[in-house]
């Protein structure tokens, strides 16, 4: 009776056993994180599929001053992940009929005193072809002409302007209904201030010291100052892929590729972007996201619709030398969870 007793206990345990195995993905990203070949990576990794962790990694610190710990639900400044959210609130007033995508923005914000005004369309925008580089000074180019990303927080400043006229409320307050139907409870516009948890961004110095960065918040909310968890961005992501937030039509706007619209990536080589995302098919596996940059934060969000996997990194260190460097984790991460999927089902174009 022992020995039948024991070999149930054993078979109703199988199944929890092999769940407990950590999975090949893990274990890479584990060896990746642990090795001293590089600079220790500071941050949030989060990989999600289908509402299940497949990873979930929470190491350094928030505070160099008070050595304070990160924990699961610190919050960071995202950086151009924002831009995703300003489209996607742009293209709600769209579903509302209150938007166009090819009037010119003077017909939304009148009082503009540049003749640019009668030219740049919400699309130009959205795709950063406007060609604007300061209020009162001619254009770059003719808009719609060349793609300059280098003029993105202009021109989403001036989309968070227009949605905020279109909608008759503020920004903030567009931003935080959005959240409030994705559930997310620690994802906030900078001035509304109401984040707790938000941890010190710090750059790393020629010497290899690491500075707190009082200049987090340079960007302009609308391209690049959000404040979110990596938890709260896996549930943008399953509300905004999922239909929740946008009309399909909408939807499929935001993420189909411009023509024009390609930037030459430092880090990822030519790259095709949509409404406040990019969108790549390399080796056939549809890939929509964002890298975010703010000083002291380095982030990525992307996510794979074909088996709804989300792969978040957050850090609040933010190393010396050029973005490959910033981003050295973020992209060797993003590589392995490439090469698992890419072991199962293709995504056709």
């Amino acid at each position: 009776m022992k020995i039948l007793s024991t070999i149930l206990i054993l078979v109703l345990l199988f199944p929890a056993l092999l769940s407990a195995k950590p999975s090949s993905l893990a274990s890479k990203i584990d060896a990746l994180l642990s090795s001293k070949t590089h600079k220790p990576f500071n941050g949030i990794v989060l990989v999600s599929q289908g509402g299940r962790t497949l990873y979930s990694q929470v190491k350094g610190i928030s505070n160099f001053s008070t050595k304070k710990k990160l924990q699961p639900n610190s919050q960071f400044i995202i950086g151009s992940i924002s831009k995703q959210i300003t489209a996607v609130l742009v293209l709600h007033e769209l579903d509302k009929d209150h938007v166009r995508l090819d009037v010119p923005i003077r017909a939304y914000l009148p009082e503009l005193p540049d003749a640019w005004a009668d030219t740049v369309t919400v699309d130009h925008l959205l795709t950063h072809m406007h060609g604007i580089t300061r209020l009162g000074s001619p254009t770059a180019f003719t808009p719609g002409t060349q793609f300059d990303y280098g003029l993105a927080d202009i021109g989403y400043r001036l989309l968070s302007q227009i949605v905020e006229r279109t909608s008759g409320k503020s920004f903030a307050a567009l931003s935080a209904e959005a959240f409030e139907i994705c559930g997310m409870k620690h994802t906030f516009h900078p001035d509304v201030k109401q984040y707790k948890s938000l941890v010190n961004g710090y750059t790393e110095s020629e010497d290899g010291s690491l500075e707190f960065d009082s200049l987090s918040f340079i960007n302009s909310p609308a391209a690049g100052g959000f404040i979110s968890t990596a938890e709260d961005l896996v549930r943008w992501n399953t509300a905004l892929h999922s239909g929740e937030l946008l009309r399909p039509k909408s939807y499929d706007l935001m993420i189909t590729p411009k023509k024009g619209a390609v930037r030459q990536h430092p880090l990822s080589g030519p790259t095709d972007y949509g409404y406040g995302t990019t969108v790549s098919t390399k080796e056939d596996i549809l890939q929509l996201g964002q890298t975010g940059f703010a000083p002291g934060f380095a982030s990525m969000n992307f996510y794979f619709p074909a088996t709804k996997t989300s792969v978040i990194i957050l850090s609040n260190v933010v190393r010396n030398g050029d973005l490959r460097e910033k981003f050295y984790y973020h992209s060797e991460i993003l590589k392995l969870v490439r090469e698992e999927l890419g072991k199962g089902t293709k995504v056709a174009k």
